[in-house]
């Protein structure tokens, strides 16, 4: 499966006709290809051409002796054994000359997505993935981001005003998180989504969040969250609704998902991770019944939520969370 869109970085010299003939050359025969000026200024002392294929693929090049490659086609063999960078890990000039190419192909393909830049830059490397470009813009548009049963303005509008607020700045790994599989997976994607609400939430109560955190059990935490220098640990899983699952009962679902997690990941932590079960793709009347019932979830700390894209938050703890959470959420 292809991966988020990396510049491949050569240090050998490149001139026009080498970029021809080694470049537009293989892509021409192979997929049908034509080179063109790019649609922007050139990165100040850089040669830059775009590549546009017959598939709708398209890809970058700029080059003063060394050259910088970026695309969603396949590489040509003279780039096969390049590093590869990402957009805050190669020069500021090329960087933004090529978000801003990217950022014009994605709004001409995709109008619906220009009114939601925020959005549009961070998960730009997925949203023009080989593989995932697709199933990404499905996902936001089709699915609201997220929000069962809400219109795609409130879900996107609800991520474009949190991102807004550079709370991560871990953009690239956050926007790999969503994907770049050709096959759509709303639960997975969901789940993805769920790590953005939870990350809201955290910085509006006034953390500071960093996320995927190696812990010495060699597993990955969703995040930490610091205040005043003082860090707590946060895993977030968000279990799908009865009615997508052989669990029958909404408490049934959230416990199973949750034993993933704690035979998992947290085994190991003893309580010093707080797990964040998201059950915002729970229909009414199931998130009505968890709320009356507070069923446990197999850990503690733990906080069972619901989210809307209005701002809302519901929910419930289990064990003492070390963190100020929303009004909508009662301790206990």
């Amino acid at each position: 499966m292809a991966k988020p869109l990396r510049f491949r970085v050569s240090n050998e010299r490149w001139t026009e006709g080498r970029v021809r003939s080694d470049l537009l050359g293989p892509l021409d025969t192979n997929l049908g290809a034509t080179m063109r000026r790019p649609w922007f200024k050139q990165p100040a002392g850089y040669e830059a051409r775009r590549f546009e294929m017959n598939n709708g693929d398209i890809a970058l090049f700029a080059w003063n002796g060394q050259g910088y490659w970026l695309g969603n086609t396949e590489t040509p063999s003279a780039l096969w054994r390049t590093e590869k960078y990402t957009f805050s890990q190669v020069p500021d000039r090329i960087s933004e000359w090529a978000q801003r190419e990217l950022l014009a192909q994605l709004h001409e393909e995709s109008p619906w997505l220009a009114e939601y830049p925020t959005i549009s830059h961070f998960f730009l490397p997925v949203l023009l993935s080989k593989d995932g470009r697709h199933t990404t813009r499905e996902f936001l548009h089709d699915h609201a981001a997220g929000f069962p049963d809400a219109d795609p303005e409130e879900g996107l509008q609800f991520y474009e005003e949190f991102l807004g607020t550079d709370a991560l700045d871990d953009r690239y790994t956050m926007a790999s998180k969503l994907g770049t599989s050709e096959h759509l997976n709303v639960g997975r994607m969901r789940s993805t989504m769920s790590e953005f609400t939870v990350a809201k939430m955290l910085h509006e109560a006034g953390y500071e969040v960093t996320p995927e955190i190696e812990v010495t059990t060699g597993h990955f935490i969703d995040f930490r969250a610091d205040e005043n220098g003082r860090g707590v640990l946060v895993e977030v899983t968000r279990p799908q609704p009865p009615a997508e699952r052989a669990a029958d009962s909404a408490s049934k679902s959230i416990r199973e998902t949750t034993e993933t997690k704690v035979s998992g990941q947290l085994s190991e932590h003893e309580g010093g991770v707080a797990l964040f079960v998201d059950c915002s793709s729970f229909a009414d009347h199931h998130w009505e019944t968890l709320l009356a019932e507070r069923p446990e979830v197999r850990h503690r700390p733990a906080v069972v939520f619901r989210a809307w894209p209005d701002g809302r938050v519901e929910g419930y703890t289990k064990g003492s969370v070390p963190l100020d959470l929303p009004e909508g959420i009662e301790t206990g």
